[in-house]
């Protein structure tokens, strides 16, 4: 039975391992730097997760349980320690800005929108939210790369007022890494905790709307619609988020915080494609 069901797992990560593959190959990585990078993950996970009584799990127990060797296994404990953290999700000076703008309440209207900023002065301007959120990036470098990607207008007064709520990065790779770190690890973490026998009684909320019989004829207005109702849920789910933030001049730096992650997706594929799979 056991057998049965590493087989059934294997073969699941076998479909969900060609997208990753697709891509690693697309930006020139072969099979042996991500096979070092699966190993890294082994160790690490094995270390830290499966210890005794809180402790990290010692060398003997890893190589029991990855079937790596001791020596691999120094060897890539080493080279996590060296490292240090791992990647984690970042913001730059320009999201943050936005996102502020949309949840301080000295940037916003008394509709509770962001309001439209005068460019210059200390209280309630451009020049202040960028001094506040915006890192040591000056307002009129700011001004211009905000202009530049569309996420804001100037008029003819010099007035600044906002566009879009967000923007992607503009290289294609920057915005491949964002959404790993900000959709599939969250994902993934989260079927991970759902699956998981210690956590049956606590789990997250995850669901998904399934069908294979779509015709091919209806896919690009079904496309649309459910383009449109995810993000309008999505920006419901980012007003509540920002109700609950603590505001960096609030924030008690003892106060642990964590990361909250809502997710919502459309996908489709084409029935050739997804016979082995579905």
């Amino acid at each position: 039975m056991q057998d049965k069901i590493q087989k059934q797992l294997l073969d699941a990560f076998f479909v969900v391992l060609r997208p990753i593959a697709k891509i690693l190959l697309r930006y020139g990585i072969g099979f042996r730097e991500f096979a070092e990078v699966a190993k890294t993950a082994f160790v690490d996970v094995a270390t830290t997760e499966f210890g005794i009584r809180g402790r990290p799990t010692n060398i003997s127990r890893v190589a029991v349980m990855t079937g790596l060797t001791r020596k691999e296994i120094k060897r890539l404990r080493d080279a996590i320690k060296d490292q240090g953290d791992s990647p984690s999700v970042k913001t730059t000076p320009m999201t943050e800005v936005l996102h502020y703008w949309h949840a301080d309440d000295e940037f916003l209207d008394t509709a509770g929108k962001p309001a439209t900023l005068p460019y210059s002065g200390d209280e309630r301007s451009f020049a202040r939210i960028v001094k506040k959120y915006g890192g040591d990036v000056p307002p009129g470098a700011m001004r211009t790369e905000l202009k530049r990607v569309g996420a804001i207008k100037e008029d003819s007064d010099g007035c600044l007022t906002v566009v879009k709520r967000s923007f992607r990065p503009e290289e294609d790779h920057d915005t491949l890494i964002m959404l790993l770190l900000q959709s599939v690890y969250p994902c993934l973490s989260t079927v991970v905790r759902n699956t998981s026998p210690e956590t049956r009684d606590s789990r997250w909320t995850q669901r998904i709307a399934f069908s294979n019989k779509i015709k091919s004829d209806d896919i690009s207005r079904l496309r649309r619609i459910s383009g449109d109702r995810i993000a309008e849920f999505i920006q419901s789910v980012d007003d509540l988020l920002m109700a609950y933030e603590s505001h960096k001049e609030d924030s008690d730096d003892t106060e642990q915080k964590e990361t909250v992650v809502v997710g919502a997706f459309y996908f489709e594929e084409k029935e050739e494609s997804a016979k082995h799979i579905w």
